[in-house]
């Protein structure tokens, strides 16, 4: 069945509620130090966005949480197990599904063999495939309607949608989104957002990597900054919004 609807997403930052705990996470490109000693958790239900400049680590963070990076030092702790050093496919089992940079999407495959792709851990359950799959096209109603065409045809924006799509059908459990605003019109930018928020709503946990800063904590419970491999400030979204020193550095006014 398609995801559970509730009220509001739930908030929850400590004890036993903490889906994904990550403590003193550092991982090199060689002598390079990408991301050094960084503590973060999501609570199960949340929305939580990691903001930064180009170059601040976020993609190597998310690529280390996602086991396509090796650790350093550190652990990386998933609904109570240390996944630090799992392979990526087991990762996934598990219920991490990540949204790569660039959208990624199979361009010689049409939507619908790029969703179905994405439920392939899936096929033994049917029922469920078939009812996630008309729940992604009631998300993107575009690509129901062009369900037949192939992936690398569709504009940018169309493929960030089967992006997001195709990661659903993977059953996450928790939701990594690697800058899906990047090079896409405002508008679309919304219309991503929009959905973002609609999915934390039918509770889908969200870890959320964007350089549109403003946008993302706007839709955020938490945020991180991450600034040349650091965590430099954390608070509830609202909280870094008004902050003058985030104001300037990252929101532009």
């Amino acid at each position: 069945m398609p995801f559970e609807t509730s009220s509001t997403p739930a908030v929850p930052t400590t004890g036993d509620d903490r889906l994904l705990e990550v403590v003193g996470l550092s991982s090199h490109y060689g002598p390079v130090c990408a991301i050094h000693q960084v503590d973060l958790s999501v609570g199960a239900g949340e929305l939580v966005a990691i903001v930064g400049g180009n170059g601040a680590g976020k993609t190597t963070l998310l690529h280390t949480l996602s086991g396509l990076r090796p650790i350093s030092t550190g652990q990386i702790r998933f609904d109570g197990q240390d996944i630090s050093r799992w392979s990526p496919h087991r990762i996934v089992a598990a219920g991490v599904c990540q949204v790569l940079e660039g959208r990624q999407v199979f361009a010689s495959l049409s939507i619908e063999d790029n969703l179905r792709l994405g439920g392939y851990r899936q096929r033994h359950d049917p029922v469920w495939l078939r009812a996630q799959q008309e729940h992604v096209y009631s998300l993107f109603p575009i690509l129901a309607e062009r369900r037949q065409q192939l992936a690398g045809t569709l504009s940018g924006g169309q493929q960030q949608m089967l992006a997001i799509g195709r990661a659903l059908l993977g059953r996450p459990r928790l939701l990594l989104l690697d800058e899906p605003s990047m090079g896409l019109a405002p508008l679309l930018v919304e219309e991503i957002f929009r959905v973002i928020v609609e999915l934390n709503r039918c509770g889908v946990t969200i870890l959320l990597v964007e350089q549109n800063a403003r946008a993302a904590l706007a839709i955020a419970g938490r945020g991180y900054i991450l600034e040349t491999g650091r965590i430099i400030k954390t608070a509830q979204a609202a909280e870094l919004l008004a902050d003058d020193d985030v104001r300037r550095a990252y929101l532009g006014y």
